[in-house]
């Protein structure tokens, strides 16, 4: 509010919000970055030098890509905001630490351009980005994304193919301190189990991540594990199996809670991470994937503007 010369009163109006809690995206983007830290630290400790070399080359491609993509537009730079740095080291945790170079770049690019700046850039997107780049090389280039094809020269073992070719008893063979350390065959970041935990529960307790999604996640494995294995035990392993292997953890806590792709309210955002969680054990059981867990997520990804219809009810009031 202003006055003029002649004494009249001036009402400057803007636009909503007008409350702000400080934070900004470039702040959550710190959050999560410092949550990937534990994870970048046990990847480049088991795999060495070529992890480094691909989180880095995703990392640089991404925000080259955005940078581009936003002059081409004509829009204000964004990359500052530091969400292509995001991006592009969650889709370098689920490359295999030995993919080739232009694998990686090409991910990168698919990973922001379709992923992200196609629907509009940040906050428009309704899909997480990382996985969109990881879809399209998953198919289009299987062997190359397949851990067990690119990494021949490792002691590692994968322990969803040993579950689905071998069965309960060769997986539960597998000691959990190296499911846990991150020595198994998987994405370079996608294996780091204890990391991930320590990132994931850093971001719920800074507010970065909702704790309703990693929960309802988790718990959605956890019950369909359990029901699979009491009804074939020779088959089915324990939950505390599919909790330590595959990218669970790493959807669970990093790729369920990208902004903008989940739902708004704390129940819908329960049933859309408990959806996932049994999409991912029905994708390990009966589809082709042994993983499941990213197309899990992006199913429920496309699923959140119903899961936005769940309401709760004015008070003395119907919805609409």
């Amino acid at each position: 509010m202003s006055a003029t010369a002649s004494g009249s009163v001036l009402l400057a109006m803007s636009t909503p919000p007008y409350w702000h809690c400080g934070r900004t995206v470039r702040t959550l983007s710190l959050y999560m970055l410092a949550g990937c830290l534990p994870v970048v630290v046990m990847a480049i400790w088991n795999w060495g030098l070529p992890a480094a070399r691909v989180m880095a080359l995703c990392v640089a491609v991404s925000v080259a890509t955005e940078a581009l993509c936003v002059r081409l537009m004509g829009r204000e730079q964004t990359v500052d905001d530091l969400t292509a740095v995001c991006s592009g080291l969650l889709f370098a945790f689920l490359l295999p630490a030995a993919a080739p170079w232009w694998l990686a770049v090409l991910g990168s690019v698919v990973c922001i351009t379709l992923g992200k700046m196609f629907f509009g850039g940040l906050g428009a997107s309704p899909v997480c980005a990382p996985l969109v780049g990881w879809a399209v090389l998953a198919v289009s280039f299987p062997l190359l994304m397949d851990p067990n094809a690119a990494q021949l020269d490792t002691a590692f073992v994968d322990p969803l193919v040993r579950l689905k070719f071998f069965g309960a008893h060769a997986a539960a063979s597998l000691p959990l301190s190296d499911l846990l350390l991150g020595r198994q065959i998987n994405g370079l970041g996608a294996g780091q189990v204890l990391a991930l935990c320590a990132g994931g529960v850093f971001l719920v307790g800074c507010g970065a991540a909702r704790w309703q999604i990693p929960f309802g996640f988790f718990l959605g494995i956890v019950g369909m594990a359990a029901l699979l294995q009491m009804t074939d035990p020779a088959q089915n392993a324990s939950p505390l199996f599919h909790l330590c292997t595959g990218s669970t953890v790493l959807g669970g806590f990093f790729l369920a809670t990208v902004t903008g792709t989940t739902p708004l309210r704390p129940l819908p955002m329960f049933l859309y991470g408990l959806l996932a969680g049994f999409l991912t054990m029905a994708i390990r059981k009966y589809g082709v994937w042994l993983d499941g867990v990213p197309f899990a997520v992006l199913l429920a990804n496309l699923l959140t503007p119903y899961f936005d219809m769940i309401r709760p009810k004015p008070f003395g009031g119907r919805l609409p």
